[in-house]
């Protein structure tokens, strides 16, 4: 199996603090599930943060970054039962992953972490 890509992203909390406090920044860059699910949470920065974290370092996985054919709310971060983190793989993911690297069948994996000031995702896309 091989690893077609590799991101990292770290963010300073207080930066996506700042910026939740601008108009339509949350509605920006999160999906409807994103959004309700941090309605359950208590540290709403840190759950932004790290998912603003995970969704960067996935458009650095794919080598692209944020552009034209893909924003934001393209990448969606839900959590398993147990809490682990994931990637939603849509149909628009479908495509630029296998525009980009010409493979159907892929795994995606993430990491993310945060601490008081900061927050880290790790994204691999591996072929299967």
């Amino acid at each position: 199996m091989k690893i077609l890509g590799v991101g990292v992203d770290i963010v300073k909390n207080d930066r996506i603090k700042i910026l939740t406090g601008k108009k339509n920044f949350i509605f920006r860059t999160f999906t409807k599930n994103e959004i309700n699910f941090s309605k359950k949470k208590n540290t709403k920065i840190s759950f932004f943060a790290k998912r603003f974290a995970a969704k960067e370092s996935f458009s650095k996985s794919l080598g692209t970054g944020i552009r034209d054919d893909l924003n934001f709310k393209d990448i969606e971060i839900l959590n398993d039962k147990l809490g682990k983190p994931y990637f939603r793989k849509t149909k628009k993911i479908n495509n630029l992953i296998y525009k980009k690297f010409k493979v159907k069948k892929y795994n995606l994996y993430l990491s993310i972490s945060d601490e008081k000031d900061y927050s880290i995702a790790f994204t691999i896309i591996q072929k299967q």
